[in-house]
């Protein structure tokens, strides 16, 4: 059975104000396919049992917002910011920090952890004279940071992405499933965090990884998070958002600089030129 207009502009307001998410009309489809396993799972028969149900039960409401807000990762994803990553950003604070100062990476919506442990193989690999590292992690689906935390992946996880070399290298065999090791989950947090709500008070991050999230936020709401994140990053700091995203039009704060073959926006503070970026408007 179809979701009503009135089922799904519940499911809808409800995501809109927790996460700040849009769902148009014509995105049923989506509730119902990602509801229909919490359905299952309370014994329900319907889509719209459970809706009715969230709407009197605070718990099933929360489950609503953590299937709607959660999508499918993979490692390395898109790969040209990794490799912007490794080739452009790291030997640039490299040449800025001093050996005893600590990167501060942020995987904002990190998802089951693949962004975070994929950042943490990077700098395993690539950092020089014992330069330490440290990332937030954060993610607003209690679930998948429960899911994050553990660093326990399928075979069929591994296999979306995950180069051979680093898969033997930081991961061990769990049964059926692979374990980060241990060298990768020392220097990685993770925090639930709404993005369209109150941003943690920690140190400011040299880089920030804000991947395929802004497309889900109207305008007002995407330039608040913008806003706030660059208060939260060093005036030289670096950021990274989806290929159908840009700070253009939005936050003047930021200038968007080419990095290898990936864009990338930093603070416009930032007066030094970036080591291998230019400068694109």
């Amino acid at each position: 059975m179809a979701l009503t207009q009135q089922e799904f502009a519940f499911v809808s307001g409800l995501v809109r104000r927790e996460a700040a998410i849009v769902l148009e009309p014509g995105k049923e489809y989506l509730v119902e396919a990602r509801l229909l396993p919490l359905a299952r799972r309370i014994g329900t028969v319907t889509v719209s049992e459970f809706v009715a149900r969230a709407q009197r039960e605070r718990t099933l409401a929360d489950q609503i917002v953590d299937a709607l807000t959660t999508n499918e990762t993979s490692w390395l994803r898109d790969r040209e910011p990794f490799t912007a990553f490794t080739d452009v950003v790291l030997p640039d604070l490299m040449e800025r920090r001093t050996p005893t100062q600590k990167l501060r990476i942020w995987s904002a919506a990190c998802s089951s952890g693949q962004e975070p442990y994929g950042l943490a193989m990077m700098l395993e690999e690539n950092l020089k004279n014992s330069m330490q590292y440290e990332i937030l992690a954060t993610d607003i689906s209690s679930e998948m940071l429960e899911r994050a935390k553990k660093g326990r992946y399928s075979q069929l996880e591994v296999n979306r992405g995950l180069p051979v070399p680093m898969l033997v290298k930081y991961f061990q065999r769990a049964g059926t499933e692979w374990q980060a090791s241990d060298a990768l989950r020392r220097n990685v947090s993770f925090q639930k965090v709404n993005l369209a709500g109150n941003l943690p008070a920690v140190p400011p991050f040299d880089v920030v990884f804000l991947r395929n999230v802004l497309i889900y936020f109207d305008l007002e709401t995407k330039r608040s998070v913008l806003r706030r994140i660059r208060s939260l990053m060093r005036p030289d700091g670096w950021l990274f958002l989806g290929a159908a995203e840009t700070t253009i039009g939005i936050d003047d704060g930021y200038e968007r600089v080419v990095a290898g073959r990936a864009s990338a926006y930093r603070p416009r503070a930032a007066t030094t030129a970036p080591i291998g970026a230019t400068r694109k408007g």
